[in-house]
């Protein structure tokens, strides 16, 4: 199946529109990223603070060595945990993540959230988590962002990542990094789905020639099994009727429309799944379009609703204050 591409600045890098996201893939992980391989997912994200970058790699040797995929074939990403912000440690501790991918270089390399929390060495605990104790005791550092940034250029220019972008930033850091960054940031990563659409913000990134990845496109479906309140109290996407009744017309999913949402509008998607069938419509969202009276539908159910915030589950860290 052939899945659309994104390019991206400043390198002209063709990134797939449609990925496999690894959050919350706790189980079989190698298996999960290798069966993924099998079905077509070409873009792999992944992330330090998930916890099985190892496993994953795994997969992705087993697909290379069967000769199903070629390295240059599969797009990977990864990201920066915020414990490790400083200029000087964001190389090591992206050597190590390629080690246990076992990598020679990440497609893709995010700073992971906009905040830098106290250094814990990888010897200690790893993946480290929010608090520096792994209990409660949240300790921000020093470390502004642009030499985070400086950080993740030298990753460039040391040819172990191939482009660089940041993960939940709002637009003032946006234009913020704009003013001071000598690579130009190919990605923006944000929570985005009908319940948090932000118009503006992706506005702002297409205007500035930053592509934008979508994550948690199910809305709550996506933080129900953390057992999160809020997830619990928020009508479930899939049984909307705004998006039951356009998934009907069209003989499609409500998981495929709601993908469709995004990748018709130029957003690239990385859902996940278990469940073979499911994994495959996941990866088949571009045979169908949207009329524009749909799109428009399905963006007016916003309500300004974001689950992955610091402030909720830490209740600290005012990221999105």
């Amino acid at each position: 199946m052939s899945v659309p591409t994104i390019t991206l600045k400043p390198n002209g890098a063709k990134m797939p529109q449609v990925g496999f996201g690894l959050w919350k893939v706790t189980d079989n992980t190698a298996d999960v990223v290798y069966n993924a391989i099998k079905t077509g997912y070409r873009l792999l994200d992944g992330a330090c603070d998930y916890g099985n970058e190892k496993e994953a790699g795994e997969g992705l040797k087993r697909a290379i060595d069967e000769g199903i995929v070629k390295r240059e074939d599969v797009f990977v990403t990864s990201k920066l945990w915020n414990t490790f912000h400083a200029r000087d440690q964001v190389v090591p501790i992206a050597k190590k993540q390629l080690a246990d991918w076992g990598l020679e270089y990440f497609d893709l390399f995010l700073i992971h959230f906009p905040v830098a929390l106290e250094y814990v060495d990888p010897s200690v605990r790893y993946p480290p988590g929010w608090a520096y104790d792994g209990k409660e005791d949240y300790r921000t550092a020093k470390h502004p962002l642009h030499e985070t940034w400086a950080g993740m250029e030298e990753l460039v220019e040391a040819g172990l990542v191939k482009n660089i972008g940041v993960s939940n930033y709002q637009g003032g850091l946006i234009l913020d990094l704009l003013r001071y960054a000598k690579i130009h940031p190919s990605v923006l990563q944000i929570e985005h789905h009908p319940y948090l659409v932000q118009p503006a913000l992706l506005k702002l990134a297409k205007e500035q020639g930053i592509a934008v990845t979508a994550y948690s496109s199910f809305g709550p479906a996506s933080f129900v099994e953390l057992e999160w309140q809020k997830a619990y109290d928020t009508p479930i996407l899939f049984e909307h009727e705004t998006i039951t009744s356009i998934a009907k017309k069209h003989n499609k999913t409500p998981a495929q429309v709601l993908l469709r949402w995004s990748t018709q509008r130029g957003l690239a998607v990385i859902p996940k799944s278990n469940q073979q069938t499911r994994l495959a419509q996941n990866l088949d969202v571009n045979s169908f379009d949207l009329t524009e009276e749909e799109l428009k539908s399905i963006s007016s159910l916003d309500r300004g609703l974001r689950f992955n915030n610091p402030e909720d589950y830490l209740s600290t860290l005012f990221i999105f204050a």
